[in-house]
Formats: structure tokens, C-alpha cells, sequence
């Protein structure tokens, strides 16, 4: 890892700091508003081909089940120490009542979680097989979901418990991954707090005024027409979306590039990657880094501060397979590695 002698200086200038930001993790509360998806991962060793048809046949090994999508932001909340109210919508079925246990499991308060009937819990499906000697790889994904939007009645019961709740939070999170739940009476709801925080794949203009938008480089792409392909495009990207969002900041997630936040008065900071050879698996690594940066909002760091704070916990997920999390620990402790190194 190569880090700049002059964020080398402010990291070190701003250890204590952080650390101290670290022990607040747990005075905060807020309310997660999302996409609530089951990830499941099966896995099995190959057989044989089938005589049926042209695939590989499975022996079951292992299923797992986890929260992903807008249930991983909640989740990584909740495993980051704060208190979590989780908002959004379950399908009347199997998956829905496995994904309500996993986050209650994790002291996640489901009472803005609602039933659909007529539309199934959002569940992605893995599946990976491996022979003997080798090691596993994904076969196939399937997805269960709906491309309706819920009925009036769930998406104004939504918007009237985050309404209720947004007072008495130190954020709300906006986790859109365009399955049907923040629709416009609850994004209307959820710009109504002190605190907004948007971690929305498309359709950032929705979300006008928020207080902070987390795009990743596609997204960022995507949101302003054209692609950011150096430092040139890269400043005028942050300052459009920062015309485009009204929002205070703009924090675009450049992967191995690092993190580049924009403000409104003009002022942009660039932060390296901390963790470039150990990158496994970036799945829900985007989720990690809006709790992470959020949390240090709410504990009171600047937003330099926060972006810092998200990176390293995107630094620490991304080492592992799947949808995984981190803790304040192991924040700690990879924040003393990384003052080590640099």
C-alpha cells in the first residue's frame, strides 16, 4: 500500500481523533429505510453431468443465508454498534420471516417493517458447486422479486412511520437498490430529518437536498451522462452532482482509486485506497462505507473525518467472500496496522 506523504501527515495528525470517533459508534441511533433482500448462498460438490439434460448435478453441502441489499446496510449498522430502526418490506413467505429473524438476531428493530402480500421478499439466490480438488465457484444466481410497485396503502404507512421516527434519530439512510420501497411519499419522508444520507444506485435527483449522496463510479457515471476517466472529469463529475443532488456532499467510491468527496463550497479531497492486494469480494462493500461514514457523522466527525472512517471499513470487508461486516474492533485494529505501515 503507497500512501501520499501529505495524507500520511493528516492520518497521523488525526489518529486519536478517530479512534475517539470509533468508542462513540454505540451512542448512535438511526433509522434505515431499504431494499430488504435475502442472500442465499448453496453450495454442493459436482456429481456428475445429468443424464437429463446438459448441467452439472450437485450434492448439498451448505446453505446460507444472510441480509443483503438495503437489509445489509441495516445490518451493518447494527453490527457497528448503533441502534437500528429498520424500515421497508418483507413478502408474506419463508424468506421474509428468515430475514426478520436474521436482523432481530442482530437487535435490529423491525416494527417499520411491513408485510406485502402480493409481493415476495426480494431473495438472491447463489449457487456454486466445486470438485474435489478444486475450489468453488458460482454456477448460477436466482432472483425472486417483483417489478410492481407496492400498494399506496404500505408505501404512506412507510412514509408515516418514518415521519414519526425522523426526529428521533441522529440519521436517516436511504438504501435504494430499485426494488419498489422508497418510492416518493417515503424519500418525501425521509428528507423531512436533520440528517439524510442516500446510497441510491440511479435516480439521484429524487433525493434533492439530502444531506450526503455515497455513489460508486458507475453510478456517478451513470447520474451525470459521461465518463469520469481523469482527474479533469473526476471535478467537474463532483461538482455536478453536487448541483444535480443539492446535497451538502458528495462522497464518489473509485475502488482501488480510493474516495473522492466534493462539497458545495467548491473544495474536493482525495483518499487512497487502503487495501488494494487483499480485494476478494466487494459485495455490499458500498453498504459498509455508508454506515461506517455515517456513524462518524453522528459522532460528530467532520466529513473528511467520516470518509476516512468509511474507507477503512470498506478496506476490512472487501478481504472476505459474500456479503460480510464489520465491527468497531476490527476497525481499531486496522486502523493501528494502517498507521503502522504509513
Amino acid at each position: 500500500m503507497t500512501l501520499d506523504s501529505a495524507f500520511k501527515i493528516q492520518l497521523h495528525a488525526s489518529a486519536d481523533r478517530l479512534f475517539y470517533l470509533l468508542e462513540r459508534f454505540t451512542e448512535a441511533r438511526v433509522l434505515v429505510i431499504g431494499d430488504l433482500t435475502l442472500d442465499e448462498f448453496l453450495t454442493g460438490q459436482v456429481e456428475r453431468i445429468s443424464r437429463e439434460a446438459p448441467v452439472l448435478i450437485l450434492r448439498h453441502e451448505t446453505t446460507k443465508q444472510v441480509p443483503g441489499g438495503g437489509a445489509n446496510a441495516v445490518y451493518n449498522f447494527a453490527q457497528l454498534g448503533a441502534k437500528v430502526l429498520a424500515v421497508g418490506l418483507l413478502g408474506k413467505d419463508d424468506q421474509g420471516k428468515a430475514l426478520r429473524g436474521l436482523l432481530e438476531a442482530a437487535g435490529v428493530n423491525t416494527d417499520g417493517v411491513l408485510i406485502d402480500p402480493h409481493r415476495p421478499t426480494v431473495t438472491k439466490t447463489r449457487i456454486s458447486g466445486h470438485s474435489r480438488q478444486s475450489v468453488t465457484q458460482q454456477i448460477v444466481r436466482i432472483d425472486r422479486k417483483s417489478d410492481e410497485l407496492p400498494d399506496m396503502d404500505l408505501q404512506l404507512q412507510l412514509a408515516e412511520y418514518t415521519k414519526e421516527q425522523s426526529h428521533s434519530v441522529d440519521a436517516v439512510i436511504c438504501s435504494d437498490y430499485g426494488d419498489g420501497t422508497l418510492t416518493q411519499p417515503v424519500i418525501a419522508a425521509a428528507l423531512s430529518a436533520p440528517r439524510t444520507i442516500v446510497d441510491a444506485q440511479k435516480h439521484l435527483e429524487r433525493y434533492q437536498g439530502a444531506t450526503l449522496f455515497t455513489p460508486n463510479l458507475p453510478e456517478a457515471e451513470l447520474a451525470v451522462g459521461y465518463k469520469i476517466t481523469d482527474d479533469v472529469s473526476l471535478t467537474q463529475a463532483g461538482s455536478d452532482l453536487i448541483a444535480l443532488t443539492q446535497a451538502q456532499y458528495v462522497l464518489i467510491t473509485r475502488g482501488e482509486q480510493g474516495m473522492s468527496l466534493f462539497n458545495r463550497a467548491g473544495s474536493e479531497h482525495h483518499i487512497p485506497a487502503f487495501n488494494r492486494t487483499e480485494v476478494f469480494d466487494v459485495t455490499g462493500a458500498g453498504d459498509t462505507v455508508a454506515a461506517a461514514l455515517t456513524l462518524g457523522l453522528t459522532s460528530g466527525a467532520s466529513a473528511w473525518e467520516a470518509a476516512v472512517l468509511g474507507n477503512l471499513a470498506a478496506s476490512i470487508v472487501v478481504r472476505q467472500f459474500g456479503t460480510t461486516t464489520t465491527t468497531p474492533i476490527e476497525m481499531k485494529m486496522a486502523l493501528h496496522a494502517l498507521l503502522e505501515e504509513s
